[in-house]
């Protein structure tokens, strides 16, 4: 085989390029990173964390150190959909979990994690070219002492919607950019403004504005407040002109735009985070060409907020155990093609959803008032309230994975069940913090013991007891998703040919000389 440099060249060390370099770090592999920017970016593109990507954190024991840089991680008691305010507080327990995390101080972690497992980040290294063959592929870089090249087996396009990787591999990227432009402030509260208990601004002079959105026929207001003393202030307008996001935005601007739309000039503070964005609806046609891989944004744009960051991370962990697999040479066939399979099933799913917030945000004529009405009566139901809320949170996905005996959890991320072993009591997020494939078996199934032992060179064995398993046994794959599930009480000749199958199906041929690693 060919001489390579790095196993996987990650282009982009956005949080879902560090993201897969971790993870990647995790299952034994040499990735590089490659990152046109000289450093870390200081102006934050998302604000937070939400949903399922925060428990797949936690699977990776990364909570305490999330805890030391965000804020108001828990509950949320409301989301914005589609310009709407969603209140999630009659809900006694809330679908959406989230963090108040700017994206800078993200990045930090993730590059100071993966550097410590073991990663290689270069930054100012940009790529300029790319060639593959069936063995390898080779990037051209342009970095700060001059022009190389670079060899792996595969690369992955972590390098946001705009991606020049993308382009190389030819994937096309199909799909709209609407008018709005979204101009976001995150900005102190001003002495000469008093913020109410219920979040509305006293302006001298003009009266209340009320937090939530306002909506105008010159576009949309939203206001919120993510802290003490600060507030968080979006505005929406059409536009016919091209705007170009990486224009720096200023506090003028933001002023102007809310003066457009509310006919008020609001008096703000010192900024903490100014941007301007439009939305877009774009999903890659494939998410591998050959040796080469899209993730994050250069795989998906979604036309709303709170969802991309989010995705993309958890791409890098679908993605980044099949490689490894593969690498190692224990990889079954069409393990790679499931990447594309699942994660396009996933990034459809979410178009789905932000599509429909586009349909209700848009458009100020009878229908689509009736359409808001319709909503916000829909919402206070509490099963649909539930539905927006696991849409949002990303917890209601379920991968179409091979299911013989149909049980309920294949498919789905474990859940975090608490655990007794004979040695302490634990939970399931603690088997998970290396990264590798679990057989849990939560009964007293010696039979499944002894099927396993052929594969314990490669999936940890554990055994436990909950006080209502949802299961005899649960085979959890190293991106905390179920790919098989032995349900309760169920005949053992069945559970036997289904659990080999799964073995086979997701982590190879059965090694007969393995010994078991059983706690």
């Amino acid at each position: 085989m060919r001489r390579t440099d790095a196993d996987v060249i990650i282009v982009g060390a956005g949080p879902t390029g560090l993201m897969l370099a971790a993870e990647l770090r995790l299952a034994g592999v040499r990735p590089v990173v490659l990152e046109r920017q000289p450093q870390l970016r200081t102006v934050p593109k998302a604000n937070g964390l939400g949903g399922q990507i925060l428990r797949l954190l936690d699977y990776r024991g990364l909570t305490g150190r999330l805890g030391e840089i965000g804020v108001d991680a828990g509950p949320t008691a409301a989301i914005p959909f589609g310009g709407l305010h969603v209140d999630l507080s009659p809900l006694a327990d809330s679908p959406l979990q989230a963090m108040h995390l700017p994206q800078p101080k993200l990045e930090q972690l993730l590059d100071d994690w993966s550097t410590e497992l073991g990663a290689e980040v270069r930054r100012g290294h940009e790529v300029t070219a790319l060639e593959q063959d069936d063995a390898t592929v080779t990037v051209e870089v342009h970095g700060p002492d001059g022009e190389y090249r670079l060899t792996a087996r595969y690369v992955v396009a972590c390098d946001g919607a705009r991606s020049r990787v993308r382009g190389m591999a030819g994937v096309d990227f199909p799909g709209t950019t609407y008018p709005e432009v979204n101009r976001l402030g995150q900005v102190s509260v001003p002495d000469s403004v008093t913020q109410l208990d219920n979040g509305d601004l006293e302006v001298p002079g003009h009266g209340t504005v009320a937090a939530g959105f306002t909506r105008t026929e010159h576009g949309v207001f939203a206001m919120g407040s993510l802290a003490p003393g600060t507030m968080m202030i979006q505005t929406t307008e059409d536009t016919t002109a091209d705007t170009d996001d990486n224009e720096p935005m200023t506090l003028a601007e933001l002023q102007d735009s809310i003066r457009r739309i509310l006919g008020v000039d609001l008096p703000l503070g010192n900024p903490i985070r100014l941007s301007r964005y439009q939305f877009q609806a774009r999903q890659a046609e494939r998410y591998r060409a050959g040796r080469v891989f899209i993730a994050g944004d250069a795989a998906h744009a979604f036309p709303a907020t709170g969802v991309g960051l989010n995705a993309g991370m958890l791409d890098a962990i679908n993605l980044a155990w099949k490689l490894a697999a593969d690498l190692h040479g224990g990889a079954p066939t069409g393990l790679l093609d499931s990447y594309h399979e699942e994660r396009h099933f996933a990034g459809a799913r979410i178009m789905m959803q932000t599509q429909a917030q586009v349909a209700l945000r848009r458009g100020d004529d009878p229908a689509a008032l009736a359409l808001r009405a319709l909503f916000q009566e829909l919402v206070t139901d509490e099963p649909a309230l539930r539905r927006v809320g696991a849409l949002i949170a990303g917890t209601d996905l379920r991968y179409p994975l091979p299911n013989p005996n149909g049980h309920p959890l294949t498919g789905t991320v474990v859940p975090d069940l608490p655990l007794r072993t004979c040695q302490a009591d634990t939970r399931v997020a603690d088997l998970l913090h290396t990264a590798r494939p679990v057989l849990l078996v939560l009964a007293d199934r010696p039979d499944l013991h002894e099927i396993a032992a052929d594969w314990a060179g490669r999936v940890d064995i554990h055994t436990a007891a909950n006080d209502d398993r949802p299961a005899d046994a649960l085979l959890i794959r190293p991106d905390a998703h179920i790919a098989w599930a032995a349900t309760v009480d169920e005949e053992p000749d069945s559970a036997a040919a289904a659990q080999r199958d799964a073995l086979t199906h997701w982590f190879g041929a059965a090694d007969v000389r393995a010994e078991a690693a059983v706690s």
